[in-house]
């Protein structure tokens, strides 16, 4: 059995991500192909656990060091128990975010270091990559529309940290992207959902050609 194909949509807050993963996986299904669309933090009962205490942490929240080996544990089980079991079953994962996003977020914003979070990452899920990362740029103002639509003034403990910090995230996943240029695929996201999808489907089709 062919072994599936694993992608992973990322960004910052408001990109719309978790849209574009969800038009993902309906256009790859009705090409007849079996799709697992998942997220993260989360994707299994443990990792599910896990997202509930990072993203609405007890007392006084986590520091850097603990919110990346929270991560990491979470995305540990995620990969043992859903997406590498899908994948030897020769199905396609669609994963709203996964190890680019503890780079950017923990390991470039949260000044841990990337060498730190890709060491994690080594230990916990072997070091898996997927297939296409594809990365969802969207300008401040945009972004700010959306998130006041679909929070309400409420963000989680994560989305909810200051501008600066959200910079340095967007500036993180720009600069993983231009190191790998192979790996990443470089989304205009402040079009319509349709406009956007439509960019993601030319990124995908390289893969589509291989089944």
């Amino acid at each position: 059995m062919m072994r599936g194909r694993f992608i992973a949509l990322e960004g910052g807050e408001g990109a719309g991500k978790s849209t574009q993963a969800r038009l993902l996986a309906q256009a790859l299904g009705e090409r007849g192909l079996k799709v697992d669309l998942t997220r993260e933090p989360g994707g299994t009962p443990g990792a599910e656990a896990i997202r509930n205490l990072l993203l609405d942490p007890p007392g006084e929240g986590w520091e850097a060091e603990a919110e990346a080996l929270l991560f990491a544990a979470a995305r540990s089980d995620h990969v043992a128990r859903r997406i590498r079991p899908a994948l030897e079953r020769g199905e396609w994962v669609v994963s709203d975010r996964f190890v680019d996003s503890s780079r950017a977020y923990q390991g470039g914003a949260g000044a841990l270091g990337d060498e730190a979070v890709v060491a994690l990452h080594a230990i916990g899920s072997g070091g898996l990559r997927p297939d296409l990362t594809v990365l969802i740029e969207a300008d401040e103002a945009r972004v700010a529309e959306r998130l006041a639509a679909r929070d309400g003034g409420e963000s989680d403990a994560i989305g909810g940290r200051d501008m600066g910090y959200h910079r340095r995230v967007a500036e993180a996943f720009r600069r993983y992207a231009e190191e790998d240029p192979g790996g990443f695929a470089v989304i205009d996201g402040s079009g319509t959902p349709e406009e956007v999808h439509k960019q993601i489907m030319q990124a995908v089709a390289p893969l589509l050609e291989r089944v």
